[in-house]
């Protein structure tokens, strides 16, 4: 069974290889392209379970990335956006969302530990002598940062004195601070938002989320915000009557366990004060993961189906070349026979080239799976992500499914009789 070329770029690592292996990788050498359109099956389908898996860990990475944005303890409630009639009917029963529909939860919430809330500034401009911004501002409460996750790399955060004092102070976010201090100086440099002049007594690190929205949330971009005392900012800018006193607020829970309970709390709460108008939202981040995953496992299963069924067209694959190649090599098998070789010798044989097909098209494939992912990643703007164990369990699932497809052609060869098979022609 000896005397065809081997691969030569491989050829170190190839005469390391024991006796009866180089047999069964020269055998299919010399039938290479069927050997090839065989192996297309088996690196179509682990590839696509590679890509898959990697496209499916990332997609769960970067969610919980941006669900971590929103607080994965926190429950969230935002105000409802209402046309301009609705809105007057609404005030006449609901004073909207404030600050003491915070407080009262807090109180009744189980494991309600601390809140905060937000209400956006409608900026018109933003400069200081040595910038300009198009960055939004926002008056946030003093635990707004701590409840967000966000960071103060320079300078520090504003405090309840701040809030008390309505102090004219601000807090920028890393991009808004580079366009308006291009220096790097921002910390004690003055800005004017509108018609509002206010120091800068901190600057977050840079966390840019890279979306607006997740799961039909609104994220916002930290990186692009300007952030003021919230008591400051409602004694110095100008809102409209009718607005809701905050645009959201966030109650953290001690006990993620409790978020789903917590909810149905705080929608009683706010339903009770605001006389059963509809002019607000939960949001419960822990959830949104929750329903996102749901989302993504369905995703898998559906292409996971499919890899499985190029995987079983790829273990066909292997059971027709098998087959034909007992065909083919009747002669040689009763010689083999002849010669005293026992069935399972001959059984052997066949099944360890039916492991090489299987361990060409599991490396071959995860190869393909790999290119494949990050193409996905460079057109479609999708993030990718590695785990290790689903990447070997799709090699090793190939390799099992290939091998089980070679068993009947081992055997079918291995039943021959010596000397009807040395007759073939």
């Amino acid at each position: 069974m000896s005397g065809a070329a081997s691969p030569g770029p491989l050829k170190g690592l190839f005469n390391r290889l024991p006796t009866v292996w180089r047999e069964a990788v020269e055998e299919l050498w010399r039938r290479r392209l069927r050997t090839l359109l065989t192996l297309l099956g088996m690196i179509f389908g682990v590839g696509a379970i590679v890509a898959m898996q990697a496209v499916g860990e990332g997609s769960r990475r970067e969610a919980l990335r941006l669900v971590e944005g929103l607080g994965l303890h926190n429950l969230i409630a935002e105000a409802r956006q209402q046309d301009e009639d609705t809105l007057k009917e609404t005030r006449e029963r609901s004073l909207g969302l404030t600050v003491a529909d915070a407080e009262a939860a807090r109180g009744v919430v189980p494991g309600a530990e601390r809140h905060a809330a937000e209400k956006a500034i409608r900026t018109h401009t933003v400069f200081s002598d040595a910038g300009r911004s198009d960055a939004q501002a926002s008056g946030v409460s003093a635990s707004w940062f701590d409840l967000s996750s966000l960071r103060v790399s320079r300078g520090r955060a504003f405090g309840a004195e701040d809030e008390a004092m309505l102090s004219a102070v601000a807090v920028l976010g890393h991009q808004a601070a580079a366009d308006l201090f291009p220096k790097g100086d921002a910390v004690g440099g003055l800005i004017k938002v509108n018609h509002v002049w206010l120091e800068v007594i901190g600057v977050l690190a840079d966390r840019d989320l890279g979306q607006d929205s997740f799961e039909g949330v609104q994220l916002g971009s930290e990186s692009n915000r300007i952030y003021v005392p919230l008591a400051s900012a409602r004694a110095r800018f100008r809102f409209q009557p009718q607005e809701d006193e905050v645009d959201r607020f966030l109650l953290r829970l001690d006990d993620p366990n409790r978020l789903a309970a917590g909810a149905g709390v705080l929608a009683a709460v706010l339903d009770q004060r605001h006389a059963g108008m509809a002019d607000y939202q939960l949001v419960v981040p822990q959830q949104l993961f929750q329903q996102h995953q749901q989302t993504q496992r369905i995703f898998q299963v559906v292409m996971g189906a499919i890899a499985g069924v190029s995987l079983l067209v790829g273990g066909i694959g292997i059971m027709n070349i098998m087959l034909a190649n007992v065909l083919e090599r009747r002669r040689e098998i009763g010689l083999l026979r002849a010669l005293g070789a026992r069935r399972r010798d001959v059984i052997a044989q066949f099944l360890r080239e039916a492991t090489v097909i299987c361990i060409a098209g599991a490396v071959l494939g995860l190869v393909f799976g790999g290119v494949l992912a990050y193409l996905i990643a460079m057109f479609a703007g999708w993030q990718v992500a590695w785990a290790p164990l689903p990447i070997l369990l799709s090699a090793g699932f190939c390799a099992l499914v290939g091998m089980a497809f070679g068993v009947y052609p081992a055997r079918q060869a291995a039943q021959l009789d010596p000397i009807a098979a040395l007759r073939h022609d």
